[in-house]
């Protein structure tokens, strides 16, 4: 079956997927507010990632007291990087890539309190390398009654 159009019913299908393009909602844009220790770098080239990709307006503070910081937000000690964040009711611990904040959001899992990326590891958002050096590493999901479990994996 062959659909014959003419130039006049072409251009309005056209203008027509125009306009439904238009008036799709934005996606959301998602208040973060990152504390990082006064001598920490990389915070800022992982939170200028995060507003590069135009789903997230990080606010960054300076933290006079890191480990107080996470503990009343309930990071586990050996889930500890250089910067935390909380973004929609959740915290986010270290270098997580945006793709997992944002499924952690989209989701919203009653279950999980957080996103944790413990340590720095090389090739993880913020942490690049000149020369590619990147080593795989975990996205750990932990909940406020300790448990954990790998949220999603990165890397070799």
């Amino acid at each position: 079956m062959q659909i014959m159009l003419s130039r006049r019913s072409a251009l309005f299908v056209g203008l027509a997927s125009v306009l439904a393009a238009c008036a799709a909602p934005a996606a959301a844009v998602h208040q973060m507010h990152v504390r990082r220790d006064a001598g920490c770098g990389c915070c800022h080239v992982w939170t200028e990632q995060l507003a590069a990709s135009g789903r997230f307006a990080p606010r960054m503070t300076d933290e006079a007291d890191m480990p107080a910081l996470k503990q009343r937000l309930g990071v586990p000690n050996d889930l500890a990087s250089c910067h935390t964040a909380t973004v929609g009711g959740y915290v986010v611990e270290g270098h997580v890539p945006a793709a997992d904040i944002l499924r952690l959001l989209e989701e919203r899992p009653a279950d999980i309190a957080g996103l944790a990326v413990p340590g720095m590891p090389l090739g993880s958002p913020g942490m690049e390398q000149p020369n590619g050096a990147n080593e795989p590493f975990e996205v750990i999901a932990f909940g406020r009654n300790g448990e954990r479990r790998v949220y999603a994996r990165h890397g070799g």
